[in-house]
């Protein structure tokens, strides 16, 4: 059979597609063997939002306590969090009682976990939910509680009979680089022995980076997600600063990601008091491109209805979750504009374009097709869809057009370009 000359370029088309996305992700890091995290972990964590607040007596609506993961766990559910993707209910620091029990073991405060976390996993695995709990390589937490120095074996094992699903162990008051990079290794090793899927959280790079650079290639194969940057906080600063240290050390970050180890830039802060509804869009469409762990520290029981529709949105949850497992990078910076991009499974590309002005109104900025993609996003020609700040079908574009589009300050357009539709349409 003879191909028409139409059908050769087709074929031709897709072959060099192909070859670019192959070339792109050639001989990946080998991914901790534990089955989990083949996609971005996605959940709440009560970090940001609720900090060590073990003021029960007068706040017992804002209290690291039992009742809250309970109230967060319904909401989850019954809020349609669960439906979306988020199943992760993650506990951070400052759950435990001062001191080990009497056979050494960690335990939760008796006072504001009256159950226990065994009871408290039960209700949330009831709920269809997984629990996350917090730990520390070192002698104590950040908050000073107990940490797991020389009890690696007994507090993986702890954890996996109270049922957690998810670990994410912090790196404070530990003595040594050596003891750290061990510590981190044993933990993952451990948890591993107990026989139980518990997703591995390390902040590892991150208490590496101001001694010497991290090696990546490591960490993957013990760790399911890392932390390499200071905490988040509820600011625009914060934000902006994550994004400055993700694109300035792109090259030495985004190979290493995919199925099974991520890159964490911390938890979005999306609902809260400190972004505009701008830069809520723009932490939620570069955490996406940046194929980022997606856990929330907000209160479900108070968060806006347009805050609650942006962190559901379905068409941004799917490039964050994409099955390619590819993280973006910043394409290029240029006029006070960044654009961002991502490749995805079936062809696709994800396109973030970010306004950098912090003043004035909004931007336009016009963006060639055959600049975006490695230059195959769009060959012969794509479907573009704008996601954020709303969805828009834009339309069919050639690979030789080019593309306006219009940014608000400190805001991002998000989009998804589709060869796919071009495709079925022929």
């Amino acid at each position: 059979m003879k191909l028409r000359s139409t059908d050769q370029r087709l074929v031709c088309t897709l072959m060099l597609r192909s070859l670019a996305l192959v070339l792109y992700g050639v001989l990946a890091a080998r991914a901790l063997n534990n089955g989990l995290a083949k996609t971005p972990t996605m959940g709440w964590l009560h970090w940001e939002r609720f900090m060590c607040n073990l003021n029960c007596q007068e706040e017992p609506d804002s209290c690291i306590s039992e009742q809250l993961f309970m109230q967060m766990a319904e909401l989850m559910v019954s809020d349609g969090w669960k439906d979306v993707g988020y199943e992760y209910l993650c506990i951070d620091d400052c759950w435990m009682a001062p001191q080990r029990d009497s056979e050494d073991r960690l335990q939760a405060d008796p006072q504001r976990f009256p159950g226990g976390i065994r009871h408290l996993a039960n209700y949330v695995h009831s709920k269809g939910l997984k629990l996350g709990i917090y730990a520390d390589v070192g002698n104590k937490t950040c908050a000073g509680f107990p940490g797991s120095f020389g009890h690696y074996d007994l507090d993986a094992q702890t954890f996996a009979d109270w049922g957690v699903d998810l670990l994410k162990f912090d790196g404070c008051y530990c003595d040594s680089i050596k003891h750290l990079e061990n510590g981190y290794k044993y933990m993952s090793l451990a948890l591993n022995r107990t026989g139980r899927s518990i997703v591995y959280s390390c902040e590892w790079p991150f208490y590496l980076w101001p001694f010497h650079k991290p090696n990546y290639t490591t960490i993957r194969q013990y760790c399911n997600h890392w932390r390499n940057f200071v905490d988040v906080s509820d600011s625009w600063e914060s934000i902006k600063s994550i994004l400055d240290w993700t694109s300035f050390h792109q090259e030495k970050i985004v190979d290493v990601a995919g199925p099974g180890g991520w890159n964490d830039p911390d938890m979005l802060v999306i609902g809260n008091f400190g972004l505009s509804w701008d830069q809520q869009v723009t932490q939620m469409a570069l955490w996406a491109i940046m194929a980022a762990p997606l856990l929330m520290s907000n209160d479900l029981r108070q968060i806006s209805p347009q805050a609650k529709d942006l962190l559901q949105n379905k068409d941004v949850i799917a490039i964050n979750q994409d099955p390619l497992g590819k993280q973006g990078y910043r394409l290029r910076k240029e006029d006070n504009i960044e654009v961002w991009e991502r490749p995805l499974s079936n062809l696709a590309w994800a396109v973030a374009v970010r306004n950098l002005q912090e003043i004035g109104g909004p931007h336009f900025y016009t963006i060639t097709i055959v600049s975006l993609g490695r230059g195959v996003a769009c060959n012969p020609s794509c479907f573009i869809t704008q996601l954020l700040p709303v969805k828009r079908e834009l339309g069919f574009y050639e690979w030789t057009s080019s593309f306006k589009t219009q940014i608000n300050p400190t805001g991002t357009v998000l989009l998804r370009l589709e060869a796919t539709r071009m495709l079925q349409k022929n």
